[in-house]
């Protein structure tokens, strides 16, 4: 996907958050994120966004110190905390939209700039955190294939491509994804020594397919399996929802 692609997606991924976070309140609680209400999710992606602006506008080269991260994510009144949301994601949408596409920053995933790391990272945060918002007033969202495929992709080859973590299994337990709605295909192998990636779909032990926008959901264990089909062993999506975890650190 283009950096601009990216953009549009983050754009109206936040204007759905913050219209389901609306009609939640800030007291429901958030089932894909248990002992969430929405009040910690909208400060929590508040933060997020303000953090993220924060390396393209200055163009900083390191990454912000705990105490650095304090001043984005400070706590506001319940009756600011909605509005505090909307003017963080526009600013950060607008910052992306008017960077220049040389700028230099801290990133911390591979890609082709800084810019379209930080809009790719903040396209699929939002994304992500749409679905926790909609999960509160129970709706779950759609999003068009090459968008979820592209999610998918930075999960699986971006977060789960670097050394460490928790993604292991001995003995190792492999699952090939295969989405019916857009040319693309992945077969994850979960070893003793880590997460390894392979473009196609493999043989494997759990074979899941299914439309992209539930695999996305799936995989971030933010959904389901109502609308997949399962090939194989289920102890390896077990393994995936316990192990398969990313959190703020």
């Amino acid at each position: 996907m283009r950096i601009a692609e990216h953009i549009a997606a983050l754009e109206e991924d936040g204007l759905r958050l913050a219209e389901a976070a609306g009609r939640a309140g800030l007291d429901a609680h958030v089932p894909t994120c248990p002992g969430w209400q929405v009040r910690d999710l909208l400060h929590h992606v508040s933060g997020v966004h303000r953090w993220a602006r924060a390396h393209v506008t200055t163009g900083r080269r390191l990454p912000y110190s705990t105490t650095e991260e304090a001043e984005f994510f400070a706590a506001v009144d319940d009756d600011e905390l909605l509005d505090r949301f909307r003017e963080g994601h526009r600013a950060l949408v607008d910052a992306l939209a008017a960077a220049d596409e040389s700028v230099e920053c801290w990133t911390f995933l591979p890609a082709p700039s800084p810019l379209a790391f930080w809009a790719r990272r903040q396209a699929h945060e939002t994304a992500v955190h749409r679905a926790d918002a909609d999960s509160a007033v129970s709706t779950v969202p759609y999003w068009d294939p090459p968008f979820a495929a592209d999610g998918i992709d930075e999960l699986l080859g971006g977060f789960f491509g670097r050394p460490g973590g928790r993604l292991v299994a001995d003995p190792p337990l492999s699952m090939a994804l295969v989405p019916t709605d857009v040319d693309a295909r992945w077969t994850t192998y979960i070893e003793p020594a880590g997460h390894r990636l392979v473009a196609g779909e493999m043989p494997a032990q759990l074979t899941v397919t299914g439309p992209a926008s539930e695999l996305y959901l799936l995989l971030w264990n933010r959904g389901g399996t109502e609308r997949l089909e399962l090939r194989g062993e289920a102890a390896v999506l077990d393994l995936w929802r316990t192990r398969a975890t990313i959190t703020w650190s």
